[in-house]
């Protein structure tokens, strides 16, 4: 063998080496990539969630109004980058707790049982004004002692909440999507697939709630949201009247 046909050989050789590795480093950030967003939504491989959704008037067939489904969409392109399987659950066809299977709970406590459920156990602190005879007040957030009235079309809210158990990741979490209309829940499922390894980084596998504010819905749908604040404190706290109650008892 001269040399030119040794250099030949030798810079194939390196450079399939250097091919082989640059593939197992790829491989290997895909792979850790992958481990902190299951890890994050409690979906191992495999592993099943539940999409639970409101049931829309009109008979008893499930049926979901058409943001509430483009939030499903949403949601479950990130349970498939997951590797994981989702299962679809009208409101009130769900009689369990959580913690064995990851849930996302999409629309407010007028519609979806459910959510209301999660919202009285879990997030004392949060009311949501569900009379439809309220006029301005109708969908008003209270958390804490703050006040958020909808301006229907320009400026709406919604709460996207991370929660488990403990509060501290055991078990599988149940994530909410609780606005005021169908189109901001549809804005919070958008943001937590844009933003969540961000969250992750912040708040790891542990509770959180945030405030969020779609904006100008009318003219731009779910896409322009703004983060109000992190009312993980004031959602989970009971108001002075409850806690005084509680107290009494």
């Amino acid at each position: 063998m001269n040399d030119d046909l040794r250099n030949i050989v030798l810079g194939l050789v390196a450079a399939g080496i250097s091919a082989s590795l640059g593939w197992i480093a790829r491989t290997s950030l895909w792979r850790r990539k992958l481990r902190r967003k299951q890890a994050f939504f409690g979906l191992a491989d495999h592993s099943e969630s539940l999409l639970v959704v409101n049931r829309n008037a009109g008979g008893p067939d499930l049926s979901v109004m058409r943001y509430d489904m483009f939030a499903l969409l949403e949601l479950a392109a990130l349970i498939k980058d997951c590797h994981a399987h989702a299962q679809v659950v009208a409101h009130d066809a769900t009689q369990q707790g959580f913690g064995e299977r990851t849930e996302f709970c999409v629309g407010g406590p007028y519609s979806n049982r459910r959510m209301a459920a999660h919202l009285s156990s879990l997030l004392p602190g949060v009311r949501i004004n569900v009379d439809t005879d309220a006029g301005a007040e109708t969908g008003a957030f209270r958390i804490g002692g703050e006040h958020y009235r909808m301006d229907g079309g320009r400026s709406e809210y919604v709460l996207l909440a991370r929660l488990s158990a403990d509060g501290h990741g055991a078990g599988r979490p149940v994530f909410l999507f609780c606005g005021q209309r169908a189109i901001t829940n549809q804005a919070a499922t958008r943001y937590l697939a844009r933003h969540h390894e961000r969250l992750h980084r912040k708040y790891g596998t542990g509770s959180f709630v945030l405030l969020l504010k779609v904006l100008n819905s009318q003219a731009y749908g779910p896409d322009v949201v703004e983060l109000v604040a992190d009312v993980t404190r004031a959602a989970r706290t009971p108001p002075p009247e409850t806690a005084s109650a509680d107290t009494a008892a």
